[in-house]
């Protein structure tokens, strides 16, 4: 049998992301389940199941040995292993390995170009920016006013914002700069460019990325989330592209929707835990 897979979450108490969360944990159990490997997940902060809970499931189930998986597109801050360590401390016997984190893997640049695609396939039918309910959501808009009909924009008019969730750690924010960088060179090489900005703690926000894009010239930007999941950073994307487009009448303003739960990134995980596999003794 092999070792149990735990995927380890930072920790939301967004309901839309630990709800999101739980279904790919429980697609993975199923792909995962013909090879008689057990699936498990946990958070380390803020939500259920915790990791401490999960770790003590598996070990009370006679796994002893299991493959950590940050389930991170970005650097793995120092977090992530004090909190195994301290799983071990609790469990004595518990012996683990650790996967790689998701990004940039190519087929996660893939998906983003997916999500970058569907967003401007719906530019014939306008998705404007709009106040949706109690909270800041992008919503379809079905009969728009004459003046704000479609126009055709060209690629090459249109810039595209990267939105990673920001760190105090320099390193991670520098990889969401870098993959900015390669998401343009082999997925939107076509766009104006693709400039960089984060949800939160560091700049540029998502106003800055979009001041950028319009001062470079660009007619329309698409606002890419470099997120795995929907939930309350998602929200926070929409409510400032909501904000500056506000005062930015004549920019059109698109958003993207995060990369989810999907096969392919699954492909990716499963990968990833293989991998890990490959190293253990």
């Amino acid at each position: 049998m092999k070792p149990p897979l735990l995927l380890i979450g930072q920790g939301s108490q967004d309901d839309a992301y630990a709800a999101e969360f739980g279904r790919f944990v429980h697609r993975l159990r199923c792909r995962l389940d013909q090879s008689g490997a057990d699936v498990s997940g946990g958070y380390l902060e803020r939500a259920t199941p915790r990791l401490s809970d999960s770790v003590a499931s598996l070990v009370a189930r006679g796994h002893h040995r299991l493959v950590a998986l940050p389930l991170s597109l970005s650097r793995v801050g120092e977090e992530f292993p004090a909190a195994m360590a301290l799983e071990q401390q609790r469990h004595p016997t518990l012996m683990y390995d650790y996967g790689r984190p998701l990004g940039p893997d190519p087929r996660v640049l893939a998906l983003l170009a997916e999500r970058l695609n569907e967003a401007a396939a719906e530019l014939s039918k306008p998705r404007a920016l709009e106040l949706a309910g109690a909270r800041p959501r992008l919503r379809a808009v079905d009969s728009p006013p004459a003046e704000d009909l479609y126009q055709h924009i060209e690629p090459g008019e249109t810039a595209v914002v990267l939105v990673g969730e920001g760190s105090t750690d320099a390193t991670a924010n520098a990889e969401i700069h870098r993959v900015s960088r390669l998401f343009w060179e082999t997925h939107a090489y076509d766009f104006m460019t693709v400039e960089t900005a984060f949800v939160s703690v560091t700049p540029p926000g998502v106003p800055g990325g979009l001041e950028r894009c319009r001062r470079l010239g660009a007619k329309r930007v698409i606002v890419v989330p470099y997120l795995l999941f929907a939930g309350g950073l998602l929200e926070r994307v929409w409510a400032q592209a909501l904000a500056y487009g506000a005062g930015h009448p004549d920019l059109d303003i698109r958003c993207a929707e995060v990369i989810g739960d999907c096969e392919i990134l699954a492909d990716v995980v499963i990968d990833r835990y293989e991998e890990a596999l490959q190293l253990v003794p």
